[in-house]
């Protein structure tokens, strides 16, 4: 879903897009873009001037990338973790070729209304040349530094998703505890000093207990464990994450991994 609103964003401002994907529904929605689907990643990185790469999994990209050794500039846009983002780099830059660091902050539905950021890292003069084609992606798209430390800070961005999105559910499920008009009480909160973007993006799927997936919690649960070992990694503690990570945990247990992450208040209106 991203990949393709990344896609959508690109042809809007001109750009001619070439691309592949496992799935034949999303092939057949590039093409209902007015883009070209390739026969596979290699033959993407042949007839492209860069490659994007938009993949669920740290395993796909290992795969993908390597499958790209034709490409001359790879731009990384999947959260996967900085130790990888940097040896990613350095073996691209082995090939001759130009990496750019770079992950999203935002949903699919806020990058195809132009509403999210790049995080962006890699050699400034690279950014600087293709500043542009992601500004097109995304308005903002922001110089971060080297190579991995962008992947840190959309790893930190995730974190604030995750910790907010649980916050949210503890103070619904709370609220609808004690009988309060549910209604009322979203608006005064959404609208008060303890508001949230999560709240105001989550908290009415809570309200309906519906989860139509904009993140899927199986697909944060890989985020928050990337958050939790970059933790480890730098020092950092997060006894705030690693409680929402249980709580996510035992609601993916529950058979809500395809729903989106505000699920999790399944797990708080379960408790006693």
């Amino acid at each position: 879903m991203l990949g393709h609103a990344l896609a959508s964003r690109l042809r809007a401002a001109g750009h001619a897009v070439i691309g592949y994907d496992v799935a034949p529904e999303r092939r057949d929605a590039l093409v209902a873009l007015g883009g070209i689907v390739a026969a596979d990643a290699g033959d993407v990185a042949k007839r492209s001037e860069a490659v994007c790469t938009v993949l669920p999994s740290l395993a796909a990209v290992e795969e993908v990338i390597t499958a790209l050794g034709g490409a001359r500039v790879i731009i990384q846009m999947s959260t996967i973790s900085p130790g990888l983002t940097e040896r990613r780099g350095r073996l691209a830059a082995g090939r001759g070729q130009a990496f750019l660091d770079c992950p999203v902050s935002g949903t699919a539905g806020m990058v195809a209304r132009g509403d999210g950021i790049i995080f962006v890292g890699g050699e400034r003069d690279v950014y600087d040349r293709w500043r542009p084609v992601l500004e097109a992606m995304l308005p903002r798209a922001v110089y971060v530094g080297r190579a991995g430390q962008a992947m840190m800070l959309k790893l930190v961005a995730n974190l604030l998703v995750g910790v907010h999105s649980a916050a949210a559910a503890e103070a619904l499920a709370m609220a609808r505890r004690a009988g309060l008009d549910m209604d009322v009480a979203f608006d005064v909160l959404a609208s008060g000093a303890g508001s949230s973007r999560m709240l105001e993006v989550r908290g009415p799927m809570m309200l309906r207990d519906d989860f139509p997936a904009q993140m899927k919690l199986d697909l944060f649960m890989k985020d928050l464990h990337l958050i939790q070992d970059a933790a480890r990694a730098v020092g950092a503690s997060t006894p705030l994450t690693d409680v929402a990570e249980r709580l996510y945990a035992a609601v993916q247990d529950s058979g809500h991994g395809g729903e989106d992450l505000a699920a999790v208040v399944k797990a708080l209106e379960n408790r006693q």
